[in-house]
């Protein structure tokens, strides 16, 4: 009896140590996502673009355009663009976040390293965005656990689809695997290119932007991944150690500043507005088709999605136009005064149209007509000596 009591304790308490070890251990089929090989098209993508697996990865992302940039590290020195994802759901507005609850996806520069990789993500997979970074910090932002994760549900967050989201964790997990300490995440509210610059000028924001701009640029022109600093609650971007790489940068990015001010110039400055957030125009399609995503967060705030608003209205440019010196009929007197006209499309009449003074179009005070030209009662206007001649006239009478 003893003995029965003890094997049923024994039992109850190994029973019991199996629950906890399988609520404290991932699943086969977590650790099975968590490890899927990074699909072949893609490993034929980066074979083509002169990189492998294990080289450094790079990510970035564009609320406006709701889309998820993968760059490699390629063999001769430079980030090269693997793929791009269509983004599923973002939330809040274009802008960085700065409350806890704001809804806002996070924009910035953000380090992410291996610890942020999260393979029990209730949402698939995921990785921590690192937000609040030094940026954040320095502006007082509030908020964690900031997140680009699977299941298209935003609640601060940039949302994919759970089989995008698992090609994007095997890249970073190779990377990582290859050496890699901490990847870049580099969050922007568009594509920083002088035309969006120019349009959103008007934007709150716009100065925050303008420090997103610069880093961006300095990626673009040297395709190396910035090294970054928080200086008096400014991003600043360290210079290239390669000399002529950091004068590209410097040009490059003096040159889309010139572009930025002529385009502003005169043009409408417009701000744009979401209800809440938005995802990328495929999704809508696919949506729309029957398509499920699982929970979509918010769908009914899509409908209100990018919502432009004029803030400046445009101007119209002012044209200088070179003075028309007018051509003097035989005999007519010189116009009056100094006055300068624009030259009209002109067409020929005949006399027996219309009566004017018998003498070209030309700039300045109308000239007198003569008394003999003067009717007086039912007495001939004309000269008996008046012969019908052909005159010029605007076209546009």
């Amino acid at each position: 009896m003893l003995l029965k009591s003890r094997l049923t304790a024994w039992g109850a308490a190994g029973l019991a140590a199996t629950i906890i070890a399988m609520s404290s251990t991932p699943s086969l089929a977590e650790n099975a996502k968590a490890s899927a090989p990074i699909p072949a098209q893609t490993l034929a993508l980066m074979t083509a673009k002169n990189t492998r697996p294990s080289a450094p990865v790079l990510i970035r992302t564009y609320k406006k355009e709701a889309e998820l940039e993968v760059w490699k590290l390629a063999r001769h020195g430079r980030y090269v663009h693997i793929k791009t994802f269509p983004i599923c759901r973002w939330s809040g507005q274009l802008g960085p976040k700065q409350t806890q609850g704001d809804r806002q996806a996070p924009e910035g520069f953000y380090p992410v390293t291996r610890r942020q990789l999260n393979p029990n993500s209730r949402y698939y997979l995921s990785f921590d965005t690192g937000f609040p970074n030094a940026y954040d910090k320095a502006h007082g932002a509030s908020g964690a656990y900031l997140m680009v994760h699977g299941t298209c549900s935003s609640a601060g967050c940039y949302a994919m689809t759970d089989k995008q989201i698992g090609e994007i964790y095997a890249i970073a997990r190779e990377a990582f695997a290859g050496g890699q300490d901490a990847f870049q995440f580099q969050a922007f509210p568009f594509r920083m290119n002088a035309q969006n610059m120019a349009k959103y000028r008007a934007d709150k924001n716009i100065d925050f932007w303008r420090q997103l701009k610069e880093g961006s640029d300095h990626f673009e022109a040297t395709g190396e991944e910035p090294v970054v600093s928080v200086v008096a609650g400014r991003y600043a971007f360290a210079p290239s150690p390669n000399r002529a790489k950091e004068e590209a940068a410097q040009a490059f990015h003096a040159a889309e500043e010139e572009k930025i001010a002529a385009l502003g110039e005169g043009s409408a400055a417009l701000r744009i507005t979401y209800s809440d957030g938005g995802q990328h125009p495929a999704f809508a399609a696919l949506l729309k088709q029957g398509e499920n995503f699982g929970d979509v967060s918010r769908p009914e705030a899509l409908a209100f999605a990018g919502q432009e608003e004029v803030v400046v209205p445009a101007r119209k440019k002012k044209v200088a136009i070179a003075a028309v010196q007018p051509t003097r009929a035989a005999n007519a007197p010189e116009a009056a005064g100094r006055d300068v006209c624009i030259a009209l499309p002109i067409r020929a009449i005949n006399a027996e149209d219309l009566l004017f003074s018998a003498r070209s179009l030309e700039c300045g005070r109308t000239p007198a007509i003569p008394a003999r030209m003067i009717a007086g009662g039912t007495a001939p206007i004309l000269p008996t000596s008046f012969r019908l001649l052909t005159l010029e006239i605007a076209a546009n009478r």
